[in-house]
């Protein structure tokens, strides 16, 4: 038929054309289920795509933010710092501590503090000549000597065990409320004065004693932060030495 020209096939081919673009006209609104799958596979990996791009430029701006609080707070203090970006965590025990991506060639010593633009996080116990080990605030053997801003009364601050800290030594007749911020005393000879250590959650009278514990809130999420800065300050080994010397005494007599 395709090779015969008579003006009979002619039209028979003219019939077919027409009868074929009318069925597929007349059948055109049904959904034709391969394009619909491949459709559907484009959308996804497009969604995915999507997705992951929004993921990063949220996480990038995030970083951003925190880089510039960082940046914010290092050029309006007075502390000599050393940023360090947090490479392990340990979280799980009671001996909670850090691994920071600085050490003895950045000048890191054991005993300095570490800070973030919120608040207190610890102490370096450890170092090497690129890493060091920080000691949270979340230590069972973590005592840092602090104030209660507002009605400057001093006592000990430690960990509660749970994920909350608490301030000790303070008697009940001291007037101190929830809300009062917590803050690193002038007698400690590793910390400075004034870092904020976190606010007063609750107040608890202890039952048959003259003290009263003070719950505190950190300032610091120990779960989630990432940066800090260690303060590059040498600890005054002379007061360190008499102090612990004194301990002794004590503990002997």
């Amino acid at each position: 038929m395709t090779q015969n020209d008579t003006k009979q096939i002619r039209a028979l081919q003219s019939f077919a054309v027409a009868f074929v673009c009318y069925t597929q006209d007349a059948f055109s609104f049904l959904p034709n289920p391969f394009e619909l799958e491949r459709q559907r596979n484009s959308l996804q990996e497009l969604n995915i795509t999507l997705s992951e791009e929004v993921s990063l430029l949220r996480s990038a701006a995030l970083e951003n933010l925190q880089l510039r609080k960082m940046l914010e707070f290092r050029e309006r203090s007075n502390f000599t710092f050393v940023a360090a970006d947090i490479v392990g965590k340990n979280l799980h025990l009671a001996r909670n501590t850090i691994t920071l991506s600085v050490g003895d060639e950045n000048g890191v010593k054991e005993h300095m503090p570490i800070i973030t633009e919120a608040g207190l996080v610890g102490r370096i116990i450890a170092v090497s000549d690129n890493y060091s080990i920080g000691q949270v605030l979340f230590h069972r053997e973590s005592r840092v000597s602090a104030t209660v801003e507002r009605s400057r009364v001093h006592g000990i601050v430690a960990w509660n065990g749970g994920l909350q800290l608490v301030l000790k030594n303070i008697v009940k007749s001291v007037d101190i409320k929830p809300g009062d911020r917590i803050v690193t005393s002038p007698f400690s000879s590793i910390y400075p004065r004034n870092i904020e250590i976190g606010i007063v959650s609750s107040v608890v009278h202890v039952p048959e004693t003259i003290f009263q514990e003070i719950i505190i809130t950190p300032s610091v999420d120990f779960t989630t932060v990432e940066r800090v800065f260690v303060i590059i300050s040498e600890a005054n080994s002379e007061r360190n030495a008499l102090e612990q010397t004194n301990n002794i005494k004590r503990q002997e007599q």
